[in-house]
Order: C-alpha cells, then structure tokens, then sequence
C-alpha cells in the first residue's frame, strides 16, 4: 500500500503507526537535513513523545537548500511527510510509521527564512554534516575565506548557505519583534552548539560588527551528543520493507534499536519534553560526546580502513574478522581510553563492548564503504585529537599513529574516493610512498600536528611498514606488541 495517512488503519498489525490525530499537531521546530540519520533519531524521539499524548505543538517542518533537498521534498509530500523506521537486530526486525513531521518548505532561500520566521518556530535544529560548518582545520575557526561564506557577506539578503539564511531570518524576526529561537545542532562535532554559534556570528562579524553583537547577546546555541548508527538504506532493504510490511514508502529508513541523544537544557522560548522519552539533559555534554566522538566514531575509523584494505564490504563482516575486532579493542583500550577523563557514572570499557555489539549486528548491514568516506572531515574530529592529547600527556601513539597510515594506505588505494579533498589526498598518500611526510603536510587536514616530530616519526614507521607489508601483518604486529 501507498503510505499515506488514509492507509495508517490498513497496515499490518506489526507495524506502529501514531497513536495520536496528526491533524492537532502544529510546528514548533525547523530541521535543516531532512535525511535518514534525522528520520531516525529526532523525529523518532519526537514521535515517542507525541504517542505519549504530549507537547503536539512541537512538530516537524522540514527545510534543505541542496539540490537533492527538492527530490526528497517530493517524494514525501506523496506520503503525506510519513515515514517508515525500521529498526534491525539478529532475527528481529521492527517497524513505525512515524508522523512528527508535518510539513516541508520549499527548497527556495526566502521561502526557508519566512518559515523560520514564524512565531512558532521556537527551534532550528540541523543535520548539515560535519564537513558543513566550514571549519578552518588549522586554526578550528570559522574559514572567511570559504567563496559560499564571502557570497553570503556580501549578499546577506540573498544567502547560498544555511548560516546566512540563519541570520537573515534571525534579522527578520528581531525587525518584527519576535524572540530568536534556540539553533541546535545534531551533528556529530565536539561542542556542536559552539561550532555552530562560531559559524553564524563569525558570518554575522563580517556583516557587520552590530549583527555580530546582537547574536551573540540574544541566540542560543546549545551543545548535543547524538548517536544511533543509521546505514543508507539499500534498495534490498526498501524490497524488504515493501515485501514484508506492505509498505510501499519512497525512503524508509533502516537503523539499529540503540540511539542516545545527551542534551544542554537551554531552550528560552521553550521545549519539548523529551526527557518523558530517554533524552538526558545536563548541564555540560562535553564528556558525553568526547566519550562518543573519540570511542564510537574514532571505532568506526579505526576499522574501515583496515578492513577495506582486506577487501570487506559490510561492517558486521569485518567485525566478524578476528584481527580487526581485536585491533579495535586494543587500540581503544591501550591509547584512546586512557586519555578520556572520567564520567562520574560511566565505564568506558562497557562503552566499547557495546559500541563493538553494535558494530557486530548483521542485519543493519552498515557499509565500510560509508565508513571511509568524508575522512578529511571526520578525522581531525574523531581521531587527531586524541593524539594531540597523548602526545602531550606522554602517552603512547603507536597504534593512533597506524590508524592514520591506515587511512594514507586507503586513499593512495582509491581511483575514486569519496572526500571533498579526494584529488589532495589520493596525491599526498600516493607521495608517501617515497616521501613518508608527504600525507602529513597536508596542513588543513592535520594542522600543528605536522610540526609534532614524535608524532610524524610514528607515522613514518607505519606507513613505510604498510608499503611494503600487507596490512594483516602489520595489524598483527601491533596485536603483538601487547602479547610481549
């Protein structure tokens, strides 16, 4: 059947539909990033609540300004902006369709910011990615110098970006007396809220100094740790859903049954009450989401290359392989863990083995594929802090500094890789075959780290063993190390 809401009474009895009249719902946020991981996790926490008969003033409208926003806009309006969550585990499969969403903008910039406008948008959250903050990787500022940033100061009433539209309709709703709503970021960066508040007031500074203080004293940009692991969602799984449920939905979304969101309690014109729904609110997210960024994230890392070197194609196969899981887990254990400071509460080895159960389940079939990719954006966030962290703490590098040269090994590998840098890159790895240094003195990648002489001595000692060793034996040499 067509989804839609005509049809939510027909489904089958093992599919959750809302258990609430979607006509008494009203808009309370605008969500940038309209893709799956959002699906998944925001709009499915907003759901639980919804079903709990609460807070129905606080749905969805969704928003995008990339071309492929439009497409998607599309095919949802077919469906009423439903959508199908499908949460997989070994034998287990369930399924929701969920309605927290009730609208979607068109994707045209001064449509977005009259929405954003409206008095009853109370927040602004975003799904943009972590390449999509335009960070400075040398100096972790705001890049000025980015030509989609100086478009936009010097054209602020017709903005190419979201941050512009942000400000223009911050603008709009001060020149019409209406309060700023909370910017909340949902992507995977350290101290996302002060990511985000350095991109909207580093474009508003060079607007004008005026508008720059005006956000600074009147928009909040509150920190969030998210986390659920959410693959593409492959056309054998869209089959799946279609053959199994009856369902024929343009872009269900396929995820694990874990999901965490951690949140800082700032919200002045209001918020929904997630807490009623496992969201967990404290006065300071930092040590959640390094716990996550560091462990999760760096864990995702620190297998993909490897076992795409191996020749894996799925996440789960590649935890199956007995020199990976033990490469991950040592790694973590040895050099990342130690470094973390603790969480009152929180044991990071039951964090690991959780992170590893999560990575060993079959059905969500994540891809090593979508592991690698974006890595010019993903490592200096995941994993080059950590070394800068052990570097200074005198603590050992030797397993972060093969992880790096995996990830060198992987790119002078790709005839295609998936990365914003990917021409740098491919050259750079390649280079370092007889130029060890050669991937370091990518500056915007590794900043001061390129100055680190124990830092750049390690990678040369792993990437040279990676050029002339195949990538198993040089796994084992470091499993080995802790065996003498």
């Amino acid at each position: 059947m067509k989804l839609s809401d005509n049809i939510l009474k027909d489904l089958d009895s093992r599919v959750g539909t809302p258990r609430y009249d979607r006509s008494g719902l009203s808009a309370g946020i605008l969500h940038i990033g309209v893709g799956n991981f959002h699906r998944a996790h925001q709009a499915a926490y907003l759901e639980d609540l919804f079903n709990l008969g609460l807070d129905h003033d606080w749905a969805i409208v969704g928003a995008g300004i990339m071309p492929f926003d439009a497409a998607r806009r599309e095919a949802l309006a077919t469906q009423d902006w439903l959508g199908t969550v499908v949460e997989m585990s070994p034998g287990k499969m369930e399924a929701r369709v969920t309605g927290a969403m009730i609208d979607f903008c068109e994707v045209d910039t001064h449509a977005i910011i009259e929405r954003m406008a409206d008095p009853a948008i109370r927040i602004v959250s975003l799904t943009i990615t972590e390449g999509g903050y335009y960070i400075d990787a040398t100096t972790d500022g705001f890049d000025t110098t980015n030509p989609d940033i100086v478009h936009d100061a010097a054209n602020p009433e017709t903005p190419n970006t979201v941050f512009g539209i942000i400000l223009a309709a911050l603008q709009l709703r001060h020149k019409r007396g209406i309060a700023a709503p909370a910017i909340l970021s949902c992507d995977n960066l350290p101290e996302n809220g002060h990511v985000t508040r350095q991109a909207v007031e580093g474009l508003a500074a060079m607007i004008s100094p005026r508008l720059r203080d005006w956000v600074s004293e009147n928009v909040v940009f509150p920190n969030s740790m998210v986390d659920r692991i959410t693959p593409v969602t492959s056309e054998s799984k869209r089959v799946r859903v279609s053959e199994e449920l009856g369902i024929d939905d343009v872009a269900p979304v396929v995820c694990e049954p874990f999901r965490q969101w951690v949140m800082e309690d700032n919200f002045p014109l209001g918020r929904p009450a997630l807490e009623n729904v496992g969201v967990q609110f404290v006065p300071d997210v930092t040590p959640y989401e390094t716990m996550k960024l560091r462990i999760l994230n760096a864990g995702h890392a620190t297998i993909a290359y490897p076992a795409a070197l191996l020749g894996f194609e799925c996440v789960h196969e590649a935890m199956e392989d007995a020199d990976i899981a033990e490469w991950l887990q040592q790694l973590m254990h040895r050099e990342v863990i130690p470094i973390l400071e603790p969480i009152p509460g929180e044991d990071y080895h039951a964090y690991l083995a959780t992170c590893m159960q999560r990575f060993a389940n079959p059905e969500v079939r994540d891809t090593i594929e979508r592991l690698c990719q974006d890595g010019s954006n993903r490592q200096p966030k995941f994993v080059l802090p950590t070394i800068s962290e052990a570097l200074a703490a005198g603590r050992p590098i030797e397993g972060l500094a093969l992880e790096v040269a995996l990830w060198c090994r992987y790119c002078a590998t790709q005839e295609e890789l998936d990365d914003p840098r990917a021409v740098a890159l491919r050259r750079a790895a390649q280079n370092s075959l007889t130029n060890p240094h050669a991937f370091l003195e990518l500056t915007e990648i590794f900043g001061p780290l390129i100055d680190d002489a124990e830092f750049a001595r390690a990678f040369e000692t792993q990437i040279t063993r990676l050029w002339h060793s195949d990538t198993r034996t040089v796994l084992r040499d470091y499993l080995d190390q802790e065996a003498r």
